[in-house]
């Protein structure tokens, strides 16, 4: 398992509110191998590579870690509800990322944790406020196409009531999850506050 992976592991388990999981990077290009890059344990420090809750708005976490001393902060939440086409398929929880690493100037670097190898090659789609924005797919990953649009993705992500976003896994199964919007401006606030993004 990676250290991404037991990352989020350790943080998904320790959430009370069904919050929680490391922030994830955005591949190098949709069409190379790239893969998200791992979280790394830091050397010493009171932040470490583990993230900190530094706050909860709603369904959203803030949370800041320092993986090799370089901050990252992140908002993160399960959705408030999954569907699957056929019925009950079984897949691991779902997470949305919004997250921000000064130190490679990103912020509010918007991304999904999907449950499930998504079918390669596969588009997904993330709708907000009666706008459609086309997501990328790689591996269990989902990240915006044109990453022009990001700016203007955030900003219907503030304003909207919810979010849903839709994939197909590798084996044809097709999903909707449905995460509720309260809170998530206040979160993103708080980690600009943190992260200076």
């Amino acid at each position: 398992m990676s250290a991404r992976r037991l990352l989020i592991a350790a943080v998904a388990g320790a959430m009370v509110c069904g919050a929680g999981s490391a922030a994830q990077a955005r591949p190098a290009s949709k069409g190379a191998a790239a893969k998200p890059e791992p979280a790394k344990p830091a050397a010493t420090g009171s932040i470490g590579a583990e993230p900190t809750l530094i706050g909860q708005f709603g369904i959203w976490g803030a949370y800041m870690a320092a993986p090799n001393g370089k901050k990252v902060c992140f908002v993160l939440a399960k959705p408030s509800s999954s569907k699957t086409t056929p019925a009950n398929r079984p897949r691991d929880p779902a997470y949305a990322f919004i997250s921000t690493r000064p130190s490679e100037k990103v912020v509010n670097e918007v991304s999904v944790m999907i449950g499930y190898p998504l079918k390669p090659g596969s588009e997904s789609t993330m709708e907000v406020g009666g706008a459609s924005f086309a997501m990328y797919t790689q591996g269990d990953g989902l990240w915006i196409k044109n990453a022009a649009e990001e700016d203007r993705l955030v900003e219907a992500l503030r304003k909207g009531p919810e979010v849903t976003v839709k994939g197909v896994s590798a084996k044809g199964t097709a999903t909707t999850d449905t995460f509720s919007l309260k809170g998530l401006a206040q979160a993103l606030d708080k980690v600009a506050q943190n992260c200076g993004g």
